[in-house]
């Protein structure tokens, strides 16, 4: 995708989901509620910090679960200018915030199964648009080097349906690489399993 040399400039942003939340323990949907980690998540957040390498630069949504999860990231690898953004909170998922899977099968019969979303539901236009603006803005941050990105799963998935890659569930601190060029194109690239990884090697 680079074109006349750019792509030396490219930079490589690695996007996390957050550590477990209480939420997550209950199986309720969070989208924008601002939900704590567990005791578990802080854990799998110490964990990482060992684990993954050094980064130009270290951002994350502005939700708890995901700012907390950066900070002690941050914090192990001696970052003090962690950077907050907006763009990188969950979809505002309306009636169903709160909700178990069954809770919203039995309000809503076959929206999960067919991808339906309730009418107060943000838009994954909407979404994909702040998620892309805020990636534009982080890497010109760090141009052609490595940001680590904290969001959420909901909104990186999203992010990779648009990009017509395969839709692959995260579990707490997977996430993916994105590439993003300095004219904006964005392009989406491995999968990773942070805690998986942190149990089955020594690199990531």
């Amino acid at each position: 995708m680079s074109v006349r040399g750019e792509s030396s400039l490219k930079t490589r942003l690695l996007v996390l989901r957050h550590g477990q939340s209480e939420w997550n323990v209950q199986g309720r949907w969070q989208g924008q509620a601002d939900i704590a980690l567990t005791p578990n998540g802080i854990n799998q957040a110490h964990q990482a910090a060992k684990k993954i390498g050094k980064f130009d630069l270290i951002a994350a949504s502005s939700l708890q679960r995901a700012r907390h999860t950066a900070e002690i990231i941050a914090e192990a690898h001696g970052v003090n200018d962690l950077v907050i953004d907006d763009r990188l909170k969950e979809s505002f998922i309306g009636p169903w915030e709160g909700l178990t899977y069954a809770e919203i099968e039995s309000g809503w019969p076959g929206y999960l199964e067919s991808s339906k979303q309730p009418p107060d539901f943000e838009p994954n236009k909407n979404v994909v648009t702040r998620m892309t603006a805020a990636f534009i803005d982080i890497a010109a941050k760090c141009r052609g080097g490595q940001a680590l990105v904290i969001s959420h799963s909901g909104v990186i998935r999203t992010i990779r349906r648009e990009l017509k890659v395969t839709d692959t569930k995260l579990e707490n601190l997977g996430g993916c690489w994105f590439d993003v060029l300095p004219d904006g194109q964005i392009s989406a690239g491995r999968i990773i399993t942070v805690i998986d990884e942190l149990n089955s090697s020594e690199s990531l």
